[in-house]
């Protein structure tokens, strides 16, 4: 639920101190309220050699992240937003995907940032924004990101070779995704404009009800995918871009895989079960109509209706067993998570060894760590006008 993000409005929203309370709460790093972590399952006879194994199948992935909380990156020293959360941490998180041999990940810029808030609903937007300052927080989040990519501490991923090079002693990869699209403010000529700068995937609609669609968390105002989604969803088809359904309504995401020629993703969300119904999970038939269409969903360790590290491994598996391997991924949501139950990339290895414990094959196992996303996002590219 990127709950972290609640801190954007504090300084402009009724009640400001007690925004601030909650986005502490909720923070990073934050006590976690009761979120039962347990830690990771025993190994049990699979050895070392089991995780060479997979690693030879192909490369980790993280398919939604936002590591050391790089939305934070660039924001200079008086800002509100660094008053509440500290500074970004993308150097830890770098360790950290190194130590848990995660090849890539997605770096996240968050579109809605300075307008979300908490209220007794929720993290939701608290105010519109000004003019111009959608695009120009937006602008400041993709050069801090663009920046890390030319400095050798991460690698660029452009294209899916980039993903099949990764070796043990290479950089963490990165690609540039962005949460929400209300940095477009009506112009679709932006994803060009972003997509010459490295960013290959847009996640359409976040906690912010924009142009685009309607939100899990928030009444309909368009009734799905609105007209101008539907552009945003055809000239990201031409530029080989990634579609991201995360946060969209059952009709949004209906009706952007009917307007679609290429699969989608829903980068991180899982099944919903009985009393554990909340808004951002997803129905049996949501979640099929993405994998009939050949697109993934990423497997979310979210404290909304997990409670440990075990019932995350164990959704992981109910995925598979619904939609199959080949269209379940792992989106960790990493450092903005809401009471996550995997909170480093140092827990990969003991996700991968849970996925074995559980009965999973080596071949579905390396689909769901990576496989999966680089089959989706080779497919996308390819489906690129010109390429």
């Amino acid at each position: 639920m990127c709950n972290c993000f609640s801190l954007a409005a504090a300084a402009t929203s009724p009640g400001g101190g007690d925004v601030r309370a909650a986005a502490a709460a909720h923070a990073p790093g934050a006590d976690q309220g009761g979120s039962g972590v347990t830690g990771v399952p025993a190994a049990g006879h699979i050895d070392q050699a089991e995780l060479d194994a997979l690693h030879r199948a192909g490369p980790w992935i993280d398919v939604h992240a936002h590591p050391g909380r790089c939305f934070l990156r660039g924001l200079p020293e008086g800002d509100g937003l660094v008053a509440l959360l500290g500074r970004d941490d993308v150097t830890r998180a770098t360790a950290d995907l190194r130590a848990g041999r995660v090849a890539a990940t997605s770096f996240a810029t968050v579109a809605d940032l300075r307008v979300l808030a908490v209220d007794e609903r929720g993290l939701r937007a608290g105010r519109e924004f000004e003019l111009g300052e959608a695009w120009a927080d937006h602008e400041r989040q993709l050069d801090a990101l663009v920046e890390l990519g030319t400095s050798g501490q991460l690698r660029p991923i452009l294209e899916p070779t980039d993903l099949r090079r990764s070796a043990p002693d290479d950089a963490p990869g990165m690609w540039l995704s962005c949460e929400g699209g209300d940095f477009l403010e009506g112009r679709v000529e932006r994803l060009a404009r972003v997509h010459a700068r490295g960013v290959r995937s847009i996640t359409l609609v976040h906690y912010r009800v924009n142009a685009l669609g309607d939100i899990q968390t928030e009444a309909p105002r368009h009734g799905g995918l609105s007209d101008f989604g539907s552009q945003v969803v055809r000239e990201m088809n031409r530029l080989g871009m990634v579609i991201d359904l995360a946060h969209a309504t059952w009709e949004t995401t209906r009706d952007a895989l009917e307007c679609s020629e290429q699969p989608v993703m829903i980068s991180h969300s899982h099944l919903a079960a009985g009393k554990h119904a909340h808004p951002r999970l997803l129905g049996e038939e949501h979640a099929l109509a993405v994998a009939r269409a050949g697109g993934v969903v990423g497997a979310w360790p979210s404290g909304v209706a997990l409670t440990s590290f075990d019932d995350f491994v164990d959704e992981v598996v109910r995925m598979v067993e619904l939609l199959g391997a080949e269209h379940v991924a792992i989106g960790t949501d990493m450092d903005a998570n809401y009471q996550p139950v995997m909170t480093s990339y140092r827990e990969f290895p003991a996700l991968a060894l849970g996925l074995r414990e559980r009965g999973l094959g080596r071949e579905q196992t390396a689909l769901v760590l990576g496989g999966s996303f680089a089959r989706l996002f080779e497919r996308v590219r390819s489906g690129a006008a010109g390429s």
